[in-house]
């Protein structure tokens, strides 16, 4: 088993592990490996944080654990935002292309207050943004699997 620190375009860092060499190659060949935060196919391997320096070097064993705890300081924080906002688009209603329809009766009061997602265009939207009524547009990443 190998592992390598890896890299998205948008510079979020987390761990890769392979079976060989050429396994990590042929998946990233066929954009198999995608970052756990935002789904970028753009992913970089980075050099290890197993460093040595002179003949004090801290052993191998330790090197990689304190590099992984820093690690997944940075990335547990990351997963778990993406987590709860998963979490909240599949509990939010599905109302498809009805969305600005949808928003502008909760928005004034002639529909229940409830979380919604949907599709609108870019006039739809910023019709939307113009009455004062607020929303977000999620990455495909976080409904990809809800439709």
């Amino acid at each position: 088993m190998i592992v390598y620190d890896l890299v998205c375009a948008r510079q979020h860092r987390f761990e890769g592990w392979f079976a060989s060499t050429e396994d990590y190659a042929r998946q990233h060949e066929r954009t198999m490996i995608r970052c756990p935060v935002c789904d970028d196919a753009a992913i970089e391997r980075r050099p290890s944080a197993n460093v040595q320096v002179g003949r004090a070097a801290m052993p191998a064993d330790e090197r990689h654990s304190e590099a992984r705890a820093e690690t997944e300081t940075v990335t547990s924080g990351e997963a778990e935002a993406l987590k709860l906002m998963r979490r909240l688009v599949a509990n939010a209603e599905n109302v498809g292309r009805a969305f600005p329809e949808e928003a502008r009766k909760i928005h004034y009061d002639e529909a229940p207050k409830r979380g919604i997602r949907g599709q609108a265009s870019p006039e739809e939207a910023e019709s939307l943004r113009d009455e004062g009524i607020d929303f977000m547009s999620l990455p495909g990443f976080l409904t990809r699997d809800l439709n």
